[in-house]
């Protein structure tokens, strides 16, 4: 393994700093690890397929204390970073694999840059999926132009559905890997960063299973500027990253993959390439909370007008989460790599969100059920502004004297502080009042 950079002499020795199993299959791996010109080669090669997204100056900057810019490859016409791999991936196959054709099989940001590309380079593209995908992804993978086939009840049935197929037809069986080609596409977007923000000191990435964007953009990163820290970013729930770093190899959480939420970096340490490069690359790797990724989604939502996913959202996630105090002051870029969030999703976790930021509450109590008692209450509201969303009256069950009635009370605050300050006014008025905690 080589890459070619100013910082050559760090990488001389990665491969023998993790351990590799003995196998063909590990071996023929070796090989496949990249240089700064393969990744200079794609930019060129890819730069009419793929979208320059804009790298911006972010209003959450003062809110964080420091200069934040956001790469917004959510722009990707899929919606996904995956895009620029998947493009090269495509272009460098032999022509008589373009004519024979590709087949996937997942319901992934992968598989939709795979449907769209492949469609784009007239090459025949074949999407196998379950029963159970959403049917929104079925739809889109059909407009973008592939070929979608539902086969079995579970992803495993799709895959050996798809083997076959290609096995049969003599397609190309494609799924998401860290070949020299795939991580050289993704390595364009730290190569378009450090165009467009000059003196960056850090730039955060995500991280989790799939760490192919992480690794191909530090090799970037780090040849053209040794100093500028990178920074990936997984769940709690699965630090697999964390753990395969400290393993020596992948590792995999099989009870965390394939989470709908988490979307693609719930999934497996896909592979010693992307490991050795985040190992010897990678400055840091940090973990951060559910409730923090969603606070995240909540923030790229209002200050940007961007619907992310939690792939998308997790890199600035570490900043709400104050994980990376030493970036204070600093110019930190974070890539927002995807925005492909099913919509009943997307209510939930902004719901959700609101609640967790404590500008959503809600609260019980009691009044006496006589005319005027529940508009003094909605008095107290409105003098507080609180702006109530949802308000409930028990009558027959209430355990408490008679004729009495029990509100319950769903209220929007503005924040935080807002929110203490109704909690004290309906106390100093109702005693009784029972607040229920998130």
């Amino acid at each position: 393994m080589k890459i070619v950079s100013r910082n050559e002499e760090l990488l001389r020795d990665a491969l023998s700093c993790i351990p590799q199993p003995s196998s063909r299959a590990s071996l023929s791996s070796c090989n496949k690890l990249i240089r700064f010109e393969d990744i200079s080669a794609a930019a060129f090669k890819i730069q009419c397929g793929v979208q320059k997204t804009p790298c911006m100056y972010s209003r959450l900057s003062k809110q964080y204390g420091m200069d934040i810019y956001l790469k917004k490859e959510f722009l990707q016409y899929t919606g996904s970073v995956k895009e620029r791999g998947v493009l090269y991936l495509l272009m460098s196959l032999p022509q008589e694999q373009q004519r024979k054709g590709v087949i996937v099989a997942s319901d992934s940001n992968f598989s939709m840059a795979v449907a769209y590309h492949a469609s784009e380079l007239r090459v025949p593209v074949f999407v196998i999926m379950s029963t159970s995908t959403a049917p929104a992804r079925v739809r889109t993978c059909r407009d973008y132009g592939a070929m979608v086939i539902s086969y079995g009840t579970t992803a495993k049935d799709a895959q050996l559905h798809a083997r076959r197929l290609a096995q049969e037809n003599g397609y190309l069986y494609l799924e998401e890997e860290d070949s020299a080609v795939y991580l050289s596409g993704l390595g364009t977007v730290g190569l378009e960063m450090y165009e467009q923000v000059p003196k960056l000191d850090a730039v955060i990435f995500p991280a989790g299973g799939h760490c192919g964007l992480l690794a191909g953009s530090a090799a970037a990163l780090k040849h053209l500027n040794p100093h500028i820290s990178v920074i990936g970013v997984e769940s709690e729930s699965f630090p697999v990253l964390q753990q395969s770093l400290k393993a020596g190899h992948p590792t995999d959480d099989q009870a965390c993959n394939n989470h709908h939420f988490y979307g693609d970096v719930s999934g497996v340490c896909f592979g010693s390439n992307s490991l050795q490069l985040t190992g010897k690359l990678v400055d840091k790797v940090v973990a951060v909370r559910e409730e923090d990724i969603l606070i995240s989604m909540l923030r790229l939502l209002e200050y940007e007008r961007a619907t992310i996913d939690a792939e998308g959202a997790i890199g600035l996630a570490a900043l709400v989460a104050g994980k990376l105090p030493e970036l204070k002051g600093k110019r930190v870029a974070v890539v927002i790599c995807s925005g492909n969030l099913e919509l009943h999703l997307l209510q939930q976790c902004i719901a959700r969100a609101l609640t967790l930021d404590n500008r959503v509450c809600r609260f019980s109590l009691v009044i006496s059920d006589c005319p005027g008692d529940m508009a003094k209450l909605l008095e107290v509201l409105a003098r507080e502004e609180a702006r109530v969303l949802d308000i409930k009256q028990e009558r027959t069950f209430v355990t408490s004297e008679l004729f009495t009635v029990q509100v319950i009370c769903t209220v929007e605050t503005r924040d935080k502080i807002h929110t203490a300050q109704l909690r004290n006014a309906l106390l100093e008025r109702y005693p009784t009042t029972a607040w229920t905690e998130r």
